[in-house]
């Protein structure tokens, strides 16, 4: 496989599974900002920009931060490269590219998904954005569907690789943000908000049920960042997103024979989570092992990269 082949379709996992996040945040703040009295429905707003690594770039638009004007900001800028439209336009460019590797439905998906915003220029009210995110997310798990039907081959490996990366930097960045950015100042901690904030957060990962099986105790924070972090049974926790970046490497070297740096990265972050606790991590510090998490999940990137010859 050439490597702008390989690039294009790491790339696809990537912005695909952005964009299906991001869907996902919105429809999530959208629910808790109707929850929450002011300032925590605001506060859920600024958070949601933290977590899409958006709110330095906002604030150069000199936008007034509204729900309404950072939903579309989130949703439709094209002057932010990681807006849904921007991720869904990045996305179709690299499938056309290499349309020959995918399958119909996964083309058709990603196609459909970018037909649904072009020429759409505001998310409207509360309502109308929950019924266009809907839309976009339905679209990308159309997409997640055609890729397991698909062969496995390189092109497959490719783009769960860059999904698993994408997915891994995304939940570390939310577990951060809301440990230390999300609750409003002078709210306790374990209160109506700060649990109605866990519940939006487990929302966003599609965990609510999740949680409620694996821990019979209630809503416990610790125990949110730890399902969040370690436990492999919840396919969007860094520990699944490692594994899964494993597997595809495995599988792409026994294909290609192409293994290096990157698998070497891959397996000893794996390995490290598999020992670690939840106790270790916050004797460590939660910010400073995702900060530590998350710079390692740039390493493997970076990684990927130069043993595939990327661009």
């Amino acid at each position: 496989m050439l490597s702008r082949t390989a690039n294009s379709l790491y790339w696809i996992g990537r912005y695909v599974e952005r964009a299906e996040f991001t869907a996902r945040l919105i429809e999530a703040t959208i629910r808790l900002d109707a929850l929450s009295p002011r300032p925590a429905g605001q506060g859920a707003w600024d958070s949601a920009l933290l977590v899409a690594a958006a709110d330095y770039d906002f604030n150069l638009t000199g936008e007034t931060r509204s729900p309404l004007a950072i939903s579309r900001y989130l949703t439709l800028s094209a002057g932010n490269p990681n807006s849904i439209r921007s991720c869904l336009d990045s996305a179709r460019s690299n499938a056309k590219s290499v349309r020959t590797a995918l399958s119909r439905d996964a083309w058709e998906a990603i196609n459909r998904a970018w037909l649904g915003l072009r020429g759409r220029a505001s998310t409207g009210g509360s309502q109308t954005t929950l019924s266009l995110v809907e839309q976009i997310r339905a679209e990308t798990r159309g997409f997640e569907g055609a890729l397991h039907r698909m062969l496995r081959n390189e092109a497959y490996s490719f783009i769960g690789l860059g999904a698993a990366i994408e997915r891994a930097d995304n939940t570390a960045r939310l577990i951060d943000v809301k440990y230390h950015l999300l609750l409003p100042e002078g709210e306790k901690v374990g209160g109506p908000i700060d649990r109605d904030q866990w519940t939006t957060i487990l929302h966003t990962v599609s965990a609510v049920t999740a949680y409620r099986w694996l821990y019979s105790e209630g809503l416990k924070p610790w125990l949110v960042a730890e399902l969040l972090s370690l436990k492999p049974e919840l396919p969007r926790s860094l520990i699944a997103s490692s594994d899964e970046a494993v597997a595809h490497l495995n599988a792409i070297g026994k294909r290609t024979g192409l293994q290096g740096e990157a698998d070497r990265l891959a397996r000893v972050r794996h390995n490290a989570l598999e020992r670690t606790s939840i106790d270790t991590i916050f004797a460590q510090g939660l910010h400073e092992w995702l900060t530590a998490f998350i710079y390692e999940n740039t390493r493997i990137h970076q990684a990927i990269g130069q043993q595939f010859r990327f661009g």
